[in-house]
C-alpha cells in the first residue's frame, strides 16, 4: 500500500517479491486489478509460499480490505486478517489530540471525505454536524473548503477547532492547527487526517514532545500558516 512504512516493508526477506499496488492521485490502479492480482497469487501461481497484503493503518476501515476479502472468498482463497490502528485514531493520538475525551466527546463519527466522480454529495455534513462529538474526516483535503462549509451549514461554529496530521506517525508527520472557518483556506497535503471538534483543541503531549520530529503549525489567519 502506499501509505505502508518502508521500514516495514524492509523487514521483508531477501528474497521476498515486493508488488506496490498503491493507489496515487492521477494514477489509480484499479481496486479489481487488486483483487485478480490477490487471487491470482493467493490460489498458488507461482513459487510464492506467504502473500502478505500490507496496508496503512487498518484494512477495514476505509482500506478496501472488504472488498479484497470478498474477492479471496469467492475465489475460494484461504485468508487472514491481521487488525490494524486506523489513522483515524492513531493520527490524532501522535497530536496530542484524543478524539473522545470525558465533557468534551462522547462519540466519534470516522467518515470519508472523497466524493465519487459525478455525486454531488455522498456525505450528509449538516447531519454530522447536529450529532455531536468528533467528526474525523480521512482523504478529505482536496475537499476541505466544501466539507467545512457544510458542517458549518449544520451548525457547527466557524470557530470549532481543527487539528489536521500529515504523515500521522511517519518520519515526516506535521500537525496544523486551524479553525473550521479557516480549514479552505489552510494550506494541507495529503495524507492527511482531518480532526474536527473540541478535543481538535486538546495537545496533550510530554513536556518534551518538542524534541519529536514533526512540525506544529497553526492557521492564524485565512491561508497564513505560522509557529505556534
Amino acid at each position: 500500500d502506499r501509505l505502508a512504512d518502508p521500514a516495514i516493508v524492509r523487514l521483508a526477506r531477501p528474497e521476498a517479491e515486493l508488488i506496490d499496488v498503491g493507489k496515487r492521485p492521477g494514477s489509480p490502479l484499479p481496486q479489481a486489478t487488486i483483487n485478480a492480482l490477490l487471487v491470482h497469487l493467493g490460489s498458488g501461481a507461482g513459487e510464492h509460499r506467504v502473500i502478505v497484503r500490507l496496508k496503512g493503518g487498518d484494512p477495514f476501515v476505509f482500506g478496501r480490505g472488504g472488498e479484497e476479502a470478498m474477492a479471496l472468498l469467492e475465489a475460494g482463497v484461504p485468508f487472514e486478517v491481521v487488525p490494524g490502528v486506523t489513522s483515524a485514531v492513531a493520527a490524532p493520538a501522535c497530536a496530542g489530540v484524543p478524539v473522545t475525551h470525558r465533557g468534551l466527546a462522547a462519540a466519534v463519527t470516522v467518515v470519508t471525505g472523497h466524493r465519487r466522480v459525478g455525486a454531488e454529495a455522498d456525505t450528509d455534513w449538516e447531519s454530522l454536524a447536529r450529532v455531536g462529538g468528533t467528526v474525523v474526516i480521512l482523504m478529505g483535503v482536496e475537499q476541505r473548503g466544501f466539507i467545512a462549509e457544510r458542517l458549518q451549514a449544520g451548525g457547527l461554529s466557524a470557530d470549532t477547532p481543527v487539528c489536521a496530521v500529515m504523515n500521522g506517525s511517519r518520519p515526516g508527520q506535521r500537525v496544523i492547527r486551524t479553525s473550521l472557518g479557516r480549514l479552505g483556506q489552510t494550506s494541507i497535503e495529503p495524507p492527511a487526517t482531518i480532526v474536527v471538534g473540541a478535543v481538535a483543541g486538546l495537545e496533550l503531549l510530554p513536556l518534551n514532545a518538542g524534541q519529536r520530529p514533526e512540525a506544529v503549525e497553526r492557521g492564524t489567519a485565512a491561508g497564513e500558516l505560522g509557529s505556534p
